[in-house]
């Protein structure tokens, strides 16, 4: 099985020909660094769905580094470029603290459930004991879905029936979390973006159930963007951000995209730290975010 590093890599290949490869093009052709320069770099970060404010920012703190420093090298600049990359998608992220009640939120089709899935897993690997919720209950083949995941992790899934509240799901995952004395429980939450009003409820509902009923918990909501969705995922997590207090984002589908310039997007526009990529169908392919990896794969 390849090693952690050499799935991110291959996972980011598509990213890596849309603007790694064009970024080292450039650094290696740029005999003085002048407006061409910056331009064409600007280019290339929009073409990779970087996002218009992450790039100028980026284009901006480059332009300060390579006056301060009078560089005069493309390949000096495009380190210093990595440099400020891994700086600007470097948001700590929050100590996991036990227990814990991890909402999974996101559009449909995002691949959520299967997130929720590999979490499981991640989590039962480390030692973890954990949980899951079908609350995503207005989407039968969501809990078919899950009850295959909570299988393959063997961990216990609570369910009802089609079309039943998430929130009396929820409640019923509490009540078998405490009786077990479970670390983790994540919840499939329901992804219909369309009627924010009742998502917004659902998710308001959900929210009261937890802190009523589990106040000693630690809550996680973590959103799932779909990397190949680019700049529309980000809208989505916009409208998200308006319904629910996110705390984190999981990255999905990586590997099926040239956009990876979205990791830097979600920095500048939602100031939310990224948690989990995924870089692949495989179980072991949702990784734990790290800036510095990260960019050392991308180039």
């Amino acid at each position: 099985m390849a090693g952690f590093f050499a799935r991110l890599k291959q996972g980011l290949s598509k990213t890596r020909g849309q603007m790694t490869d064009k970024i080292d093009q450039l650094a290696t052709s740029t005999q003085v660094i002048d407006e061409d320069f910056y331009e064409e770099l600007t280019d290339i970060l929009l073409l990779s769905d970087a996002g218009v404010a992450a790039t100028e920012r980026i284009i901006d703190l480059l332009r300060q580094e390579v006056q301060t420093k009078k560089i005069k090298d493309g390949k000096l600049a495009r380190d210093i470029l990595k440099q400020i990359m891994v700086e600007e998608m470097n948001i700590p992220r929050p100590a996991l603290n036990w227990p814990m009640v991890m909402l999974v939120v996101g559009v449909n089709g995002v691949g959520k459930t299967t997130t929720v899935g590999k979490l499981a897993l991640r989590f039962k690997e480390v030692g973890r004991s954990v949980t899951l919720a079908a609350a995503d209950t207005f989407r039968a083949a969501a809990d078919d879905q899950l009850a295959v995941w909570a299988q393959r992790a063997d961990v216990p899934l609570i369910k009802q029936q089609h079309g039943a509240d998430p929130a009396a799901v929820v409640f019923d995952a509490i009540a078998s979390v405490k009786a077990r004395k479970t670390d983790l429980l994540i919840v499939d939450t329901a992804g219909r973006l369309h009627n924010k009003k009742n998502l917004m409820d659902e998710l308001g509902k959900i929210r009261r159930v937890i802190d009523r009923e589990f106040p000693e918990a630690t809550v996680r909501s973590m959103l799932v963007l779909d990397a190949t969705t680019g700049q529309n995922g980000l809208n989505q997590a916009k409208m998200f951000k308006e319904v629910a207090d996110i705390n984190g984002i999981i990255l999905t589908k990586l590997d099926g995209t040239a956009k990876g310039g979205i990791a830097l997007a979600i920095r500048q526009e939602l100031n939310v730290p990224v948690w989990y990529i995924g870089v692949g169908e495989g179980i072991d392919d949702l990784q734990a975010f790290n800036a510095k990896e990260f960019v050392e794969a991308l180039f």
